[in-house]
């Protein structure tokens, strides 16, 4: 399931993970840190969206 920041558009993809912010390929949305943000625009969690495709 992938999710979309609210205010950049962003994606995350659990297949592919943040490897730059060291999150592993295969995580879930609900498995990151509830410190994560999104990596393009800084966001926080709860401005992310599930995406029903």
């Amino acid at each position: 399931m992938k999710w979309e920041c609210r205010v950049c558009g962003y994606v995350y993809d659990p297949e592919k993970g943040d490897p730059d912010n060291g999150v592993k390929p295969g995580t879930s949305f609900e498995q990151l840190p509830d410190d994560w943000t999104c990596p393009a625009c800084g966001a926080s969690k709860d401005l992310f969206d599930k995406l029903d495709s």
